[in-house]
């Protein structure tokens, strides 16, 4: 026996419990009836002229019903006597080629077959000024070329800085548009400034680009469309300020202030920006952002097959599992931390041969006297904290909170036999 396994194999796990966090289930649910009526509001699609080539800008963000947001929207400008096409609008993703963002668009069920219109992808950028401090903005040319643009992305806090503006329109077209090299560009001078200079570049770009409008989307805890608002571009930045607060007040959380370790069974760009959302885990890859409950120590066991090999975040982990690291590709993982300039989230964490060892892993160094103590939370993801496990421990906090429902009573863990759990 290796002296890791001798280290871990003493160490107890403690029973854990299925609970269910309530959180505000509000959500839209005819999507396209209510983008077709938000499109009617006056300096939306009234200003498109026909003929025009709107150029249709899509991130990579898995963003609940977006497929169906991007349809409605170009048949609708369709319906205006306008020429849409997709432009992808995702920095540095998709491996900083134009191949590997169309792929991310097809993962999202946006396709030339499932649109009906062309995608336009290219890492070609052009400079249309620069900021004050001197650093270039970059825009898509084939965005710049058209005779309007349209965004559309999801409102919500980053996982790395706090401001007026986080991830939203305004950052979608400061960072996205401008491909790799204006991802690049915006992150040149670090997350410290981020709060400035990217919105200072959305600025530039709404002045100068033929933007008409964006839509703006808030999801609830559940990863469920709750708001979807089409804003005349002079609205963005006003109303995306006010979206924020909202969307940060609907995001999904773990209702427990303090966890000694935290599993998560899956991580990915698809989930997060950097794999596991630090608004729930409470560990951020910079200084520059806060909030979450205090986690001692997280586990990550494994990467989604939608991040196709990028496992930007599994730096944010303690522990991980072999399977995750072998599955892990470095050129598409260290693509991400080079052009954010914040490599910490690409580090290889400590690497156990399996999920059995990794989660012993974390009890054993979590810093308290009684492992069978241990305040241990297990979730699928980090969109998804519905249904989650607690370890005994937790259980009368748990039965105390008003918006928890204890589902079923401890149990023991079940490892298959590679000592890896079933997952879902």
């Amino acid at each position: 026996m290796s002296i890791i396994r001798k280290l871990l194999e003493p160490i107890p796990l403690p029973p854990m419990a299925l609970i269910r966090q309530k959180f505000d289930d509000t959500r839209i649910d005819d999507i396209r009836g209510h983008v077709r009526r938000e499109l009617e509001r006056p300096g939306t699609l009234d200003r498109l002229k026909p003929g025009q080539r709107v150029a249709v800008a899509v991130g990579s963000r898995g963003i609940q019903n977006l497929a169906l947001i991007v349809k409605t929207t170009l048949d609708r400008i369709k319906d205006a006597g306008a020429i849409p096409f997709i432009v992808p609008c995702m920095g540095s993703h998709g491996g900083a080629t134009a191949e590997g963002q169309v792929d991310i668009l097809k993962q999202l069920g946006i396709t030339e077959a499932t649109m009906l219109v062309p995608i336009l992808a290219s890492m070609e950028v052009v400079v249309i000024d620069t900021l004050d401090n001197g650093l270039p903005v970059y825009v898509d040319r084939f965005a710049m070329e058209a005779d309007a643009i349209v965004v559309i992305n999801r409102i919500k806090p980053h996982t790395a800085f706090r401001g007026p503006y986080e991830s939203g329109v305004m950052k979608m077209i400061a960072v996205g548009l401008g491909k790799q090299k204006g991802a690049e560009a915006i992150h040149q001078l670090g997350f410290k400034h981020m709060a400035v200079n990217m919105p200072n570049a959305a600025r530039i770009l709404m002045r100068k680009l033929p933007i008409v409008f964006g839509i703006a989307i808030v999801e609830n805890a559940y990863d469920q469309t709750c708001l979807i608002e089409a804003l005349p571009i002079e609205r963005v930045e006003e109303r995306e300020r006010e979206l924020l607060v909202e969307a940060k007040e609907r995001i999904p959380k773990l209702l427990f202030g303090q966890i000694d370790v935290l599993v998560i069974d899956w991580i990915g760009k698809n989930i997060s920006g950097d794999g596991m959302d630090p608004n729930v885990t409470g560990r951020f890859p910079t200084p520059y952002a806060y909030g979450g409950p205090d986690v001692t120590k997280i586990v990550a066991l494994d990467l989604t097959p939608e991040s196709k090999g990028n496992a930007a975040g599994i730096g944010l982990s303690d522990f991980t599992t072999r399977r995750m690291v072998d599955k892990m590709s470095a050129e598409a993982t260290y693509a991400n931390g080079l052009t954010s300039t914040v490599c910490l989230p690409c580090n290889i964490s400590t690497t156990l041969e399996n999920d059995y060892y990794a989660i012993k892993a974390a009890v054993k160094t979590c810093n308290i006297f009684d492992y069978t103590t241990c305040r241990l939370v297990r979730i699928r993801d980090t969109l998804h904290l519905g249904d989650i496990q607690i370890s005994a421990a937790m259980l009368d906090e748990a039965r105390q909170h008003p918006d928890i429902e204890v589902l079923a009573e401890p149990g023991e863990w079940h490892f298959d036999d590679e000592g890896h759990l079933p997952k879902a």
